[in-house]
């Protein structure tokens, strides 16, 4: 059976990039290296590969790589920091709750 990673890489501008792939060590080189001049991490290497989850479905991984690309910088942090009950609160709806702001910094 195959594995896909879904992966988030901290560039040097501090600025995150998320991807799949099915071989996660070989990826990480490609970024690394600078294999694509077009790549979003090629002018902002060294990179730190931060966090991945592995999927035996294509379609899930796709799913999620999906849904955190359109996740904001606090909350991809939260994810990465595996703070999980942050994660809930910054999943609310903006609307009905207001723009979220980084539990973790929060006082009191």
């Amino acid at each position: 059976m195959k594995t896909f990673y879904v992966y988030i890489l901290k560039c040097s501008d501090e600025s995150y990039y998320t991807g799949l792939t099915s071989d996660l060590e070989k990826r990480f080189m490609q970024h690394q290296e600078g294999w694509f001049q077009n790549c979003f991490t090629f002018k902002r290497r060294p990179l730190k590969l931060v966090f991945y989850q592995e999927f035996s479905d294509f379609n899930e991984a796709m799913l999620f790589e999906k849904k955190i690309k359109g996740w904001s910088r606090i909350k991809k942090k939260t994810l990465i920091e595996a703070r999980w009950e942050d994660l809930k609160i910054l999943s609310k709806n903006y609307t009905e709750f207001g723009k979220p702001k980084d539990p973790s910094t929060s006082s009191g």
